[in-house]
């Protein structure tokens, strides 16, 4: 309480990037290399900095900053235990989580390091949500064969956003952003309501494109729960990706018909929830990204090209947005 108030607050330091490099040999499948954009909030007993002028349980956001950077210094990585680094702000211990962690891990482990350090390190700290958005670096083919420790940028970006209570509860979220798919035939909408205000002609030819933005949660609540053999998180983000996209076009020969985005998002969001028993919900967010036919036939001008499913212009503004969240039937949201 603040006086006659109810106050909640936290605070914690945005846009800490972090890379890090693995360097093993060629045989052992080359470096391998991650940019992080890390995001750490904290819950903690400050009240009096708030109300007053007292400071004194306030950790330093720049505290947090360096425990990203320089992990180097922290226990094994599959004990997910914390390390004490008295005189480090937050940012700098964002710095020493990295540094610490010599053996390769996923930004989802990294998460839970950096959730447990905070609140097991500062008493005032009841709880810890740390955001991670990886850049997509992919690596390179030369000659058919994966280069050793070269990489491109890739476009759509695998994300997470973890959270750690005092006394272990957990809450992991993961997710994709950009992931930009487009089929050229096999899709319509018709059958819709239709008004006064209703000028959309219905259809069973038309080009569906979208960027699709998706969230999972797995179905870990404690710490303890976490597998004592790593949990492959990349794995998982790949094989969901994949799954998404299979389902969205369909066979390569034939493909699959699509009679509505919404239809499409949820076998899209049912195939990964049958796939995969250890995402226990996904939320699907799918623009519908128009291409407009372009017709220049016309009364006036009969002389002029037809459409012929063969020139749009391309628009995303306005578009329309359809999204759902399929949750198992004995899942907690």
């Amino acid at each position: 309480m603040a006086g006659r108030f109810d106050l909640q607050g936290r605070h914690g330091k945005s846009r800490v990037r972090v890379s890090r490099v693995w360097r093993r040999p060629a045989a052992d499948g080359g470096h391998l290399f991650v940019e992080w954009s890390v995001a750490v909030s904290v819950v903690s007993d400050c009240l009096p900095s708030y109300t007053s002028d007292d400071n004194s349980a306030i950790v330093a956001t720049d505290s947090i900053k360096n425990t990203v950077r320089y992990p180097t210094l922290c226990p094994a990585i599959l004990t997910l235990r914390g390390l004490a680094l008295d005189g480090f702000s937050l940012l700098d211990q964002v710095y020493v989580k990295a540094k610490e962690c010599t053996e390769v891990l996923s930004m989802e482990e990294f998460a839970v390091i950096l959730g447990r350090h905070f609140t097991s390190l500062y008493p005032q700290v009841s709880e810890a949500t740390v955001t991670i958005v990886e850049r997509p670096w992919e690596r390179v083919v030369v000659d058919g064969k994966p280069h050793s420790h070269g990489f491109k940028l890739g476009s759509e970006k695998h994300s997470t956003e973890v959270t750690v209570k005092k006394y272990g509860g957990l809450l992991i979220n993961s997710g994709i952003q950009g992931y930009s798919l487009l089929k050229t035939t096999q899709s319509g909408f018709e059958g819709f309501v239709r008004d006064r205000y209703t000028l959309l002609p219905e259809t069973r030819e038309r080009i569906v494109a979208t960027e699709v933005t998706a969230w999972w949660r797995y179905p870990f609540e404690h710490v303890s729960q976490l597998p004592s053999k790593p949990f492959c998180f990349k794995q998982r983000y790949q094989d969901l990706k994949k799954v998404l996209a299979d389902t969205f076009f369909g066979p390569p020969d034939v493909g699959v018909y699509s009679p509505s985005v919404q239809n499409t998002l949820y076998l899209m969001g049912r195939e990964v929830l049958t796939r995969f028993p250890d995402i226990a919900s996904i939320q699907l967010r799918m623009p519908n990204l128009h291409f407009l036919p372009v017709n220049l036939s016309g009364k006036e001008n009969p002389g002029l090209v037809k459409f012929a499913d063969d020139v749009y212009m391309p628009t995303d503004e306005p578009h329309g947005t359809i999204e759902a969240t399929l949750t198992r039937a004995n899942s907690k949201l």
